[in-house]
């Protein structure tokens, strides 16, 4: 059996929506034919919207955010406590972390940009202490040896993405490829094995963390 033949009327309620539409979600909309004698027209006609869950995150200052794994995130002042890091390494891992560059999981700074950033609050206190170069330099040689961050090249540092990065999982899978990439694939390589060698968390062995028991470490004498 043949379907009826649309109704004049109906066919003046398709355009009125059609323009509704085009003119809530900012587009322009073909105008609809002159109305025949006759028709009738939408009026009053409202569209509620829910929350969109693709909104942007609101955080503070104007450099964006990034994604940190919340296991490091409670690992990093356990380790300082247990005098596993010192407080140059917390620092200088944190301020590189903070300026890598969207979606790369790359920070450019050399090592006198990453003192000079450090010392940046610092140099405005008379008789504040500062960190020097020689302290930075140091401390970068030994959060690359945690496999905290690795160099990469002409004032680049490579972070560690599965612990801190700014960016999509896309954008993540794609550096954790070209990581892997570089490192032939090797287990034991960068960003694997995490460090340093303490025994710290019962999760260091879902994360392939070294497990020897290391040296007593030496008691350093806190000054804050």
């Amino acid at each position: 059996m043949p379907s009826p033949a649309e109704s004049p009327e109906s066919g003046s309620v398709f355009d009125d929506i059609l323009s509704l539409l085009g003119e809530q979600l900012g587009a322009t909309a073909q105008a609809p034919a002159a109305p025949q004698e006759g028709k009738r027209r939408l009026k009053g006609v409202t569209f509620e919207y829910e929350n969109d869950p693709r909104s942007v995150h609101s955080f503070a200052g104007g450099s964006g955010y990034s994604l940190a794994s919340n296991w490091f995130t409670q690992l990093l002042p356990q380790l300082f406590i247990a005098n596993g890091i010192t407080k140059s390494q917390l620092c200088v891992f944190l301020y590189v972390a903070g300026g890598q560059k969207p979606g790369t999981g790359i920070a450019e700074y050399t090592q006198q940009e990453i003192t000079d950033g450090l010392n940046a609050l610092a140099v405005k206190k008379p008789g504040a202490k500062m960190i020097t170069r020689p302290t930075v330099n140091r401390s970068v040689r030994a959060l690359c040896e945690y496999k905290w961050l690795e160099p990469a090249g002409n004032g680049r540092i490579r972070l560690n993405v599965t612990l801190w990065f700014q960016g999509n999982s896309t954008a993540q899978h794609e550096v954790l490829a070209q990581i892997a990439a570089d490192h032939e694939d090797d287990p034991t390589a960068f960003p694997h094995r995490i460090g340093p060698t303490m025994v710290h968390h019962q999760e260091e062995l879902d994360l392939n963390l070294e497990t020897d028991m290391p040296e007593e470490p030496v008691r350093r004498k806190r000054t804050g």
